[in-house]
């Protein structure tokens, strides 16, 4: 074997079926921990700036990428697609999420390890299927963290994320 190859062994299928399903399981809790953030959104277009997302634009940007991400992995096809306009509601945008998300992971966690294992190409990314979990999961908190910041000059109160806020202070 040569030192390059030693240093990035080959995953096997059942690590990769294993890292699925752990990581189907953070993104469950990472759903219902985004689904307060939404509860939390008010009505409102604000942006904190013109290069920014509108706060609708970004929670819809949440919704629709992880649906498709989540669903592009189980397909295991990464074909570009135009997230289209906003819902007009906070509250559209939130039944969307819920809506498309389990559907999404049970497809997900129906992958063989063989298929995990697999090569993709993600936009020239090339990397085993698996490891792009870890994108899709990755992606979501960071824009949620990003949505997070927009609550409170929206008129929302922060929810309770990875600890208490101010608006939601840590209970023991």
């Amino acid at each position: 074997m040569s030192t390059e190859a030693s240093k990035h062994p080959q995953p096997t299928p059942e690590f990769a079926v294993r890292f699925r399903d752990f990581m189907v399981e953070r993104l469950r809790q990472e759903h219902a921990t985004t689904a307060r953030v939404f509860a939390a959104l008010r009505e409102g277009d604000w942006r904190p700036d013109p290069k920014s997302r509108s706060a609708r634009e970004l929670a819809w940007h949440i919704a629709h990428s992880e649906r498709w991400f989540l669903t592009s992995l189980a397909n295991r096809s990464f074909v570009p697609d135009d997230e289209g306009k906003p819902p007009a509601t906070a509250a559209a945008i939130a039944e969307a999420y819920d809506k498309g998300f389990a559907p999404s992971l049970d497809a997900l966690s129906k992958l063989t390890g063989e298929q995990l294992v697999e090569i993709a190409d993600f936009f020239g990314m090339k990397m085993p299927l698996f490891a792009l979990i870890d994108f899709c999961y990755i992606h979501m908190i960071h824009h949620r963290g990003q949505l997070a910041t927009y609550l409170r000059p929206l008129g929302g109160k922060v929810p309770d994320i990875y600890g208490g806020s101010a608006d939601e202070p840590f209970q023991m």
